[in-house]
């Protein structure tokens, strides 16, 4: 089995090279092939998504991919910023479906902002489409403003866009996964301001009608992001368009403790992904060795369970990741009173010794 590993910029490749680890010590026959991405992308060839790692992307049975960006390159033309590469891999590779899972570890309760009672126990998954809506919809630029009160200043305007075959797919996806959990299901969209968000909840509906096991429920996204923080163990799955979905699902990650322990998957109509931790590059901390690399390990897991058809060896990672915590190793991000806190290495170093 071939996996791309593209471990970006920032704290990438430190914590690449733990879930790197840990993969290798399983046992099993894995072709790994890296290539640069991002910034390391620019340096090496002029473009964040270089033609070599994409087609690389293309011929591997699932990718790993660590974070990219750096404030270096803010300067750079849009095009050749090193976020340009992930929406380029989903685009290429036609990744629509993001699933986020937000889980509150019990050893972690004390590392989350809201209080224990509130947290504990929580067990979500955000569905996330990730090929449409403002961020690919055109459409869009600078310009000066041919109408409203400020005529002929300069403005930059974005589409927000879905077509009905976007929004079934995706839909599919969330009820299958909530068929396998509470059978529960929340849509979250804006359907009383956004003709796109209406389209989005006629759709939910329509499909609703081949999944009579799961109930659907419909929330504003501003209702939504209230009632994470309020209560967040009322929800199972919840689906949602790209950009509410980037946002919800951050927040839904810092429920747990820190965003540095969610993984993420994005995967195409045949189950072939990117599998990534929901955090971004870090830059500040890069190289310090204390970044927590437990989401892109918990990445791996998943990577090993949807693309690789290797469930078992995917409940050992987990189960490895569990065993620490309970041990008490902590990374900065996840201390608490009664952990230890140690290094990026050292946190993979358990885990490996874990398995």
């Amino acid at each position: 089995m071939k996996i791309a590993v593209l471990p970006g910029d920032g704290i990438g490749p430190e914590i690449m090279a733990e879930a790197v680890k840990v993969l290798n010590a399983l046992g099993e026959k894995f072709e790994l092939e890296e290539a640069p991405v991002g910034g390391a992308g620019y340096e090496a060839s002029g473009h964040p998504l270089p033609e070599a790692t994409l087609q690389l992307a293309k011929e591997a049975d699932a990718i790993l991919f660590g974070a990219v960006g750096d404030w270096k390159y803010d300067k750079l033309e849009r095009a050749l910023r090193p976020e340009q590469a992930i929406l380029g891999l989903r685009k290429h590779l036609q990744l629509f479906a993001n699933f986020r899972p937000a889980i509150c570890y019990p050893q972690l309760t004390g590392a989350s902002s809201l209080k224990p009672e509130i947290v504990s126990g929580l067990d979500i998954l955000i569905v996330r489409e990730l090929n449409g809506d403002i961020y690919f919809g055109a459409p869009r630029g600078l310009r000066d403003a041919p109408d409203g009160l400020f005529q002929g200043a300069k403005e930059g305007f974005d589409t927000m866009r879905y077509s009905e075959p976007e929004v079934r797919r995706i839909a599919h996806v969330a009820f299958q996964a909530a068929q396998k959990r509470q059978k529960k299901l929340t849509s979250v969209d804006k359907a009383n301001v956004l003709e796109t968000s209406q389209l989005w909840r006629d759709t939910m509906i329509d499909v609703a009608k081949e999944y009579a096991d799961v109930e659907l429920s419909h929330m504003y996204v501003d209702n939504a992001a209230m009632q994470l923080v309020k209560a967040p163990k009322a929800f199972d799955v919840v689906v949602t368009g790209n950009m509410f979905g980037d946002i919800l699902s951050d927040e839904a990650a810092m429920l747990t403790g820190s965003i540095g322990m969610l993984p993420s998957a994005s995967l195409d109509k045949n189950n072939k992904g990117l599998y990534e931790p929901s955090h971004g590059s870090a830059p500040d901390i890069a190289g310090k060795g204390v970044a927590n690399p437990l989401a892109t390990i918990l990445s791996a897991a998943m990577m090993l369970r949807y693309s690789l058809g290797k469930t078992e060896q995917a409940d050992r990672i987990e189960s490895a990741v569990k065993k620490v915590l309970e041990q008490g190793f902590r990374t900065g991000d996840i201390a608490t009173a009664d952990g230890v806190v140690v290094g990026t290495k050292e946190i993979g170093d358990a885990v490996v010794k874990a398995l």
